[in-house]
């Protein structure tokens, strides 16, 4: 693997502001609208814009650090990326349905991960004006500002957003809540939860390293709780990208129930083997 490094966390996050600035200022002359689009083999939506912005980000990003490996969803994978120390996690836009239809939540999602964490990370949503920014040991940040989990006031029950299954299943277990915005961008809803607007937010098996790592040092920073419910915190830039199901949680209360409600609705693989990739 690659060795020691000249640039710090903090100088990566810098790289990622800058990029992801620039990729929404492209994306932007593509949103509402016409776009060509295509549906992949997993049945997902892609727009000529994922494929624009991804070829920017590859070159920006590798261009600056060129000794640094490279994920995208929208890039061929190949094993080279698990010979190197740090690695780009890329999502061009993360929540393209939304952005295909014209909803304002969709984010460029964009992470360096080291030695399988993620140690510097950005979620920017440009429809919206929102950066959320985080590197390891530097706090988490909106548009500049710490973010600080707060509860706002009048809230009587917490805020979750849950797929259908999870929702029953949750009832099932008694637990009062409030059904929370599904926002389109995965990344975008776990961001929620580090500023306190969301009190969790849960995805189901098959999440992968591009969905969640750019939020992933967010919420680590903010000093939220998130978590593989059945192997915990998510590793990244293994073979094997995919992840199961996730909570992440602002209130350690929530973690039985929240965790208990997603190994019952997903369950658990009986061995894990980090070696094996998915098809």
């Amino acid at each position: 693997m690659a060795g020691a490094f000249s640039t710090t966390a903090e100088d990566d996050l810098e790289l990622l502001r800058a990029s992801a600035v620039t990729a929404g200022i492209i994306a932007s002359g593509y949103f509402r609208r016409e776009l060509k689009t295509w549906t992949k083999e997993n049945a997902s939506p892609v727009s000529e814009a994922d494929i624009v912005l991804d070829r920017f980000l590859m070159a920006q990003l590798l261009g600056a650090r060129p000794d640094y490996g490279w994920l995208s969803e929208e890039t061929a994978d190949t094993d080279a990326r698990l010979s190197r120390n740090r690695v780009f996690v890329v999502d061009p836009i993360d929540g393209t349905r939304g952005f295909i239809r014209g909803e304002d939540s969709w984010t460029v999602s964009l992470a360096v991960v080291e030695d399988g964490r993620a140690v510097a990370g950005v979620v920017y949503a440009p429809a919206r004006d929102e950066m959320y920014d985080a590197f390891e040991g530097g706090g988490a940040r909106l548009n500049g500002a710490s973010i600080e989990p707060t509860v706002p006031t009048g809230r009587t029950a917490p805020l979750i957003p849950a797929p259908g299954a999870v929702h029953q299943q949750l009832q099932a277990e008694g637990l009062d809540y409030a059904r929370g915005p599904a926002y389109p961008s995965l990344a975008y809803r776990l961001v929620q939860v580090a500023t306190g607007k969301l009190d969790a937010a849960v995805a189901r098996r098959g999440a992968q390293d591009w969905d969640i790592a750019g939020a992933a040092i967010i919420l680590a920073e903010a000093g939220a709780d998130f978590e593989d419910v059945c192997s915990g915190p998510p590793v990244f830039n293994r073979p094997e990208v995919r992840h199961g199901a996730l909570a992440a949680l602002g209130h350690d209360w929530l973690k039985p129930v929240l965790h208990s409600a997603l190994r019952h609705v997903y369950g658990c693989p009986e061995s894990p083997d980090p070696e094996r990739r998915t098809p």
